[in-house]
């Protein structure tokens, strides 16, 4: 069974930094590339960021490039997202994803539960 598990959430003040993780098992995680999405309350599910499974491509959603960093650990089977400069607007629960091949929509794809990141003012 595959399993995407999300930690690291929490509460921050805005332009704090937090680092989320997601660990993964149940699959070999250097042939999936991952991503990281959000959703706030009353939006649609966003695209965050994504990497390539051996990490020589990376892509940013523009609300967060300059702020947020996608790397992975293939040895660890985790996937990391560093956040710095932290808004309000950053507020939303994020889930890990991955998905084996591009064309492969990221929703047919495995998900975490997803771990909620609240920036106060």
């Amino acid at each position: 069974q595959v399993r995407l598990v999300e930690s690291g959430g929490g509460l921050v003040q805005a332009g704090g930094s937090l680092r989320l993780s997601c660990a993964a098992s149940g699959l070999i995680f250097s042939r999936y590339s991952m991503g990281w999405f959000r959703q706030a309350p009353g939006k649609e599910r966003e695209f965050v960021v994504a990497i390539s499974r051996s990490a020589g491509s990376t892509e940013y959603a523009e609300s967060v490039k300059g702020r947020f960093t996608i790397s992975r650990d293939n040895a660890k089977n985790t996937v990391y997202l560093q956040m710095n400069s932290l808004k309000p607007e950053d507020t939303a629960v994020y889930y890990c994803a991955a998905r084996n091949w591009d064309y492969v929509q990221w929703e047919s794809g495995y998900w975490g539960q997803g771990t909620q990141v609240t920036v106060s003012s």
